[in-house]
């Protein structure tokens, strides 16, 4: 008999006894069990958790992002507020039309007002004011 036989035979043998055996019976009812274990868990897959990761990621990035334009304005409105209060030391009189430094926007030149349908009662929504 040729050793090199013997021993892959043995060796086949072995294994399977090994695959028909309690061992591998153990080995498979632990993987269902623990399959059903973690189906019942409320888990998410590693995909999910990528995906989530890379947004997690994008959002971090634009609130450092705001964050750093907040502190601009805020530099640049506070600088403008010291000179434009440097420049001018006397307050309008009242009644007296805003003048363009005004803290308030301009309003829009177009005056059509829309509010929303539940507030509207002509039916149509756009509402113009002479």
């Amino acid at each position: 008999m040729n050793n090199s036989n013997f021993f892959s035979d043995l060796q086949g043998k072995i294994n399977q006894a090994f695959e028909s055996g309690p061992a591998k019976d153990i080995e498979r009812n632990v993987k269902a069990a623990m399959t059903s274990g973690f189906a019942k868990l409320d888990l998410v897959t590693r995909e999910e958790f990528d995906i989530q990761a890379q947004v997690l990621a994008k959002t971090r990035a634009k609130l450092e992002a705001l964050e750093l334009r907040v502190i601009e304005l805020e530099a640049r409105l506070a600088s403008g507020a010291s000179t434009s209060a440097s420049s001018t030391s006397t307050t309008p009189p009242p009644g007296a039309a805003p003048s363009a430094t005004a803290p308030f926007p301009a309003q829009p030149e177009d005056p059509t007002i829309v509010l929303p349908p539940h507030l509207d009662k002509s039916g149509d929504t756009p509402i113009n004011k002479p």
